[in-house]
C-alpha cells in the first residue's frame, strides 16, 4: 500500500501524482506545488489473468512524509481507498 493515503501532503505532492497518472487514475489536484524529499516509489510487475502484465507503483518511504492518518480518505469520502 502507498504510504501516501496516510500523509499530510498527498493533495499536494508531485510524488503522488506521478503514481495516480501512472495508475490512469483522477488526480487530487491538477497542480500539486510540494516536491518531496527522497521518495521511494516501489515498481512491481504483475502477471495477469489471460497472460497480460500490470504495473503496481506504491510510494513506500518518503523524507517528506508527515502521518496524517486518513488523509486521502476524508479528502475523497465515499471512494474505496486506492490499490
Amino acid at each position: 500500500m502507498c504510504i501516501c493515503v496516510d500523509c499530510h501532503w498527498v493533495d499536494r505532492c508531485q510524488a503522488y501524482h506521478a503514481v495516480e497518472r501512472q495508475h490512469g487514475v483522477p488526480h487530487l489536484s491538477s497542480q500539486p506545488d510540494m516536491t518531496p524529499l527522497d521518495p521511494r516509489i516501489h515498481v512491481q510487475v504483475l502477471d495477469l489473468p489471460g497472460g497480460g502484465v500490470g504495473v503496481e507503483w506504491d510510494v513506500r518511504a518518503c523524507g517528506s512524509f508527515q502521518r496524517d492518518g486518513g488523509r486521502w480518505q476524508r479528502l475523497c469520502p465515499g471512494v474505496a481507498l486506492p490499490r
